[in-house]
């Protein structure tokens, strides 16, 4: 997906990156700016190749691995591993699921002003550009509780 991003998305946007990448979000003047260098013919292309892809799969296979990785980090725990399994999944569950639904919700804001960008507007760029700021925020969580896992598991070996 990165390497779509780099050799391929950012030639047809004229070298702006896409509204994916920006992961402190945009500006409506940015995500208008980028909509606009895509033009037509580069939105369909980004929509079809990223949208309609990759990001239907993506979300969910990387939140299936941050529960697994929060799960075998967490069983090398003591504390962790005395709870019962259902418990451990639910916790696990919880820190990942807001980001995938973030990054759902994201993803159908983002293609619908490609399918349609003469119908975007402040407002719905500022809707995206908030949805990429939450699920990156709520992608660092699970990833905190996972090194943090990691480390004090290291700790627990020394």
């Amino acid at each position: 997906m990165t390497v779509l991003e780099f050799f391929y998305f950012r030639q047809l946007s004229g070298g702006l990156a896409s509204l994916d990448m920006r992961f402190l979000g945009f500006t409506p003047d940015e995500g208008m700016a980028w909509l606009t260098a895509l033009g037509r013919r580069g939105g369909e292309i980004i929509l079809v190749w990223h949208y309609l892809t990759f990001d239907l799969l993506f979300p969910a296979l990387l939140s299936v691995t941050l529960v697994s990785l929060i799960l075998s980090t967490g069983r090398r725990l003591k504390n962790f591993r005395v709870l019962p399994g259902q418990l451990q999944s639910i916790f696990a569950l919880i820190l990942v699921l807001p980001y995938t639904l973030a990054d759902y919700a994201q993803n159908i804001a983002v293609a619908r002003l490609l399918s349609d960008f003469l119908s975007a507007n402040p407002d719905s760029l500022s809707l995206a550009s908030a949805l990429i700021v939450t699920k990156f925020a709520l992608l660092a969580l699970p990833l905190i509780v996972i090194a943090a896992f990691w480390l004090a598991g290291q700790r627990r070996q020394a």
